[in-house]
Order: structure tokens, then C-alpha cells, then sequence
């Protein structure tokens, strides 16, 4: 298990990480249970093992910041403080979804909590966060912009492209890279040069910071320093969270590129049993926490349940959200 400090911390605000993190799995689960139960048309991918990243980022952000997501995004999106009811129909394709069951779980988003959408293009968020940062700067607020990336995504054009920009023109925005060691069914490192996402970064002037993505503790006081340091102008940085990906790629995902052994070893840093480890060394009542997980359980499985037994949306539907603006001709183009 990871050390974790004990001293010094603060229980309430330890609590309610625990809590989050927790209905981040219970939602997973029920993403996963979904899938099995062939509600959902298209890809599901869980962040199982990867919570304390969610809970410890968004957790510090404020509602007017923004936040861009991979299609990893479930947890990201929940954090920032999405309804997990309208999550659960947008995955169902649902009436009620956040995007009326158009987007679907690769596309989450809810603007009204700041969330930009995640993104079925690795990396391409980055260049949206850019965008997003470069746009409060010019409209002097003091709101940043998180964008929140698998170490895939280092290694593709968007990621020199965005940090780039963001250090130029000095941008609100914090870069989260999410180093669960995997790009799909790849071992990241037999397929990246160099001393990868911190050292690229720092390249560009981006100062970067290196984490135990499994230590909420570490991820939270982290994540409020630079943040705080962002807010007052001092331009991106980068922060690279080491966490594991417990669960395959995908919900259909065989996951037999890694040894057993390697994925029952990385069980043992459960981010969540961490920090109940934490909680308990402070003298939390262990029924406090055992509820969390209960009552986390029993909100999502009403949540699915809600989903499954919501309409489909009208047709009428099909024909809203397109883009009816420019020049139809060919020689507009």
C-alpha cells in the first residue's frame, strides 16, 4: 500500500474525497453493468483505479473553471459535479442525457458545471483547453482551464501543440496527465523517447510536478499549489499523476497483454483503500466509511435504474444540434 501522511490533515475535506471516490466506482460499475447488458451501443471506458486523479483535480477546481476530459472521462465528469442521472441516459442514449443521448460516453459533457466534454481523440482536449485558456486571458477573469490527458497522449501533435501555445501566451491552464502506464493495450514506454510528459514540458519552460496518482492526499495538496500559482498568473504547468488502470482498456477489453500477477499487485494501491486506510489510522468510525461505499452503491444502482426506464429520445431530435451556418455551395469550400 502506498504511505500516505497521517498528521496534519484535514478529516472533513479527507471525507468528502472518500466519498467522491466512491461514487466515481459505483457509477463505473453500473457503466460496466450497462454494457454487459448490451444498453449501451459503443465503447465504455472505465477509470477503475484511477478515482483519486478525479477527485483530487476536480475537487480543486472552482465551478467557473473549466475542464476538458479524454474518453476516459466518466470520473472527471462526475468530480466536476455532473448529475449522474443524466450521465447514466447519455450513455443509455436516452432522453435526459446531458447531450440528449447523442454524445453518448465518449463525448460527456455539462457546460453548466464547466465541463468542456471529453474527447474519443487522444489528446485532442489539449488543443481545446488551449483554446478555452486563451480565451479567458483575453477576457481578464481569473477562472484556468484543466485538461486532463492518458500518457498516450504525449506522444501525439496535440500535446506539443497545446503546451506550446499555452507557455507563449503565458495561459490560465493546468495540464493533468493520467500516467496509468498504457496507451490502449500498449506499454506506453516501448513506445516513447526520451524521459517522457515532465521532461517534454519542462522543455517548452512548463514547470511540471510528478505524483502518486494512488495518494489522494499528495494529488490534493499538489493540485492546490499550482493551482494557486496559475490563478496568480504565473502561466501552465503540468502535472503527471503514476496511477494503474485496474480494469481493461475498454468494457470488452480481454486485457491479456498484462500478466495477472501485475494487475493483482496493482490492487494492492487501490486509491480508495488507501485513503480508508488513512481515514482509519485518524480515527474515522469505519461505519462513516463503509456508507460511503453503501450509500455510493445504492445512488447508482438507482441511477441505471432510472436510465433503463427512460424514453428513447424523439426523432425529431435527429435533426436539432446541426450546423445549418455557411455557404453550402462546393466552391465555398
Amino acid at each position: 500500500m502506498v504511505s500516505q501522511k497521517t498528521t496534519n490533515v484535514d478529516i472533513d475535506r479527507l471525507l468528502k474525497h472518500h466519498a467522491l471516490m466512491w461514487r466515481i466506482r459505483a457509477f463505473e460499475e453500473a457503466a460496466l453493468q450497462a454494457h454487459t447488458e448490451k444498453l449501451v451501443l459503443g465503447a465504455i471506458h472505465p477509470s477503475i483505479g484511477q478515482e483519486a486523479i478525479a477527485a483530487g483535480v476536480c475537487l480543486n477546481l472552482r465551478s467557473d473553471d473549466l475542464l476538458t476530459s479524454t474518453h476516459r472521462g466518466h470520473g472527471h465528469t462526475l468530480a466536476k459535479g455532473a448529475d449522474p442521472n443524466q450521465m447514466m441516459r447519455e450513455l443509455l442514449g436516452r432522453e435526459g442525457g446531458n447531450s440528449h443521448g447523442k454524445g453518448g460516453s465518449m463525448h460527456i459533457a455539462d457546460f453548466s458545471v464547466g465541463m468542456l466534454g471529453a474527447n474519443g481523440v487522444v489528446g485532442a482536449n489539449i488543443h481545446i483547453t488551449a483554446g478555452a485558456a486563451h480565451a479567458i486571458k483575453l477576457l481578464k477573469s481569473d477562472r484556468i482551464v484543466c485538461s486532463i490527458f492518458g500518457d498516450g497522449a504525449i506522444n501525439r501533435g496535440p500535446f506539443l501543440e497545446g503546451l506550446n501555445w499555452a507557455v507563449v501566451f503565458n495561459l490560465p491552464a493546468l495540464f493533468v496527465c493520467e500516467d496509468n502506464g498504457f496507451a490502449s493495450t500498449t506499454s506506453t514506454s516501448s513506445v516513447t523517447g526520451g524521459k517522457g510528459a515532465a521532461a517534454r514540458a519542462e522543455a517548452l519552460g512548463i514547470p511540471s510536478l510528478t505524483v502518486d496518482g494512488n495518494d489522494l492526499i499528495s494529488i490534493d495538496e499538489a493540485v492546490r499549489s499550482v493551482i494557486s500559482s496559475i490563478r496568480a498568473g504565473n502561466g501552465p504547468r503540468l502535472l503527471v499523476a503514476k496511477t494503474y488502470r485496474l480494469s481493461g482498456h475498454t468494457a470488452s477489453d480481454p486485457d491479456t497483454y498484462r500478466l495477472r500477477s501485475e494487475v493483482e499487485k496493482a490492487w494492492e494501491s487501490d486509491p480508495i483503500t488507501n485513503l480508508g486506510g488513512v481515514l482509519r489510522r485518524a480515527k474515522v468510525d469505519t461505519v462513516i466509511l463503509d456508507n460511503h461505499e453503501s450509500n455510493a452503491r445504492i445512488e447508482m444502482a438507482a441511477v441505471f435504474s432510472d436510465a433503463k426506464a427512460a424514453s428513447w429520445p424523439p426523432l425529431s431530435r435527429a435533426f436539432e444540434d446541426v450546423q445549418d451556418i455557411g455557404d453550402p455551395r462546393q466552391e465555398a469550400f
